[in-house]
């Protein structure tokens, strides 16, 4: 079984459940289990800042599945969720990103792990702390580290 965490974020279409539901789809890709989620947590928009706040999570799962084949469940997971693309850094009904998978570095055409970005993002790294605190980001060093350097950009814990 491989190890991976993802994040997951949402800003249109009631995004609390629209991240809860995607948790629960994650759950039901085959080969594949949840074993540990996150709160929920309210962010700030990034890049383009005209459009409401996302709500954001992570998660860590076990799968069989290779990293290229469990990126391409979580693209159908957010197209059955409504995820049109329409602009970078616009709004979506759901959001899913590969972070991390086993302590690999792969860098492809359709994926690069670790992200390319979660180091500098505290949306990512809070819940990704949550859930693993002790986490390292292969070629980085560990999260928590970059988490101390890290502008919190207003994210919050969501009560529920």
């Amino acid at each position: 079984m491989h190890l991976a965490y993802i994040g997951l974020g949402s800003n249109l279409h009631d995004p609390a459940e629209q991240v809860r539901a995607a948790l629960r789809a994650l759950d039901a890709i085959e080969a594949t289990r949840v074993a540990a989620q996150s709160s929920l947590y309210r962010s700030q928009p990034v890049g383009d800042a005209a459009q409401p706040e996302f709500v954001n999570a992570a998660a860590r799962v076990e799968s069989a599945l290779d990293a290229h084949t469990l990126l391409a469940r979580l693209l159908a997971v957010e197209q059955a969720a409504g995820r049109v693309r329409t602009r970078p850094n616009g709004p979506r009904t759901l959001d899913l990103d590969l972070l991390l998978f086993d302590d690999l570095r792969i860098d492809s055409a359709q994926l690069s792990v670790p992200h390319p970005r979660m180091h500098e993002r505290a949306f990512v790294l809070i819940p990704l702390i949550e859930i693993a605190p002790d986490i390292v980001i292969p070629g980085r060093g560990p999260a928590g580290d970059w988490l101390a350097r890290t502008d919190r950009q207003g994210v919050q814990r969501l009560g529920t």
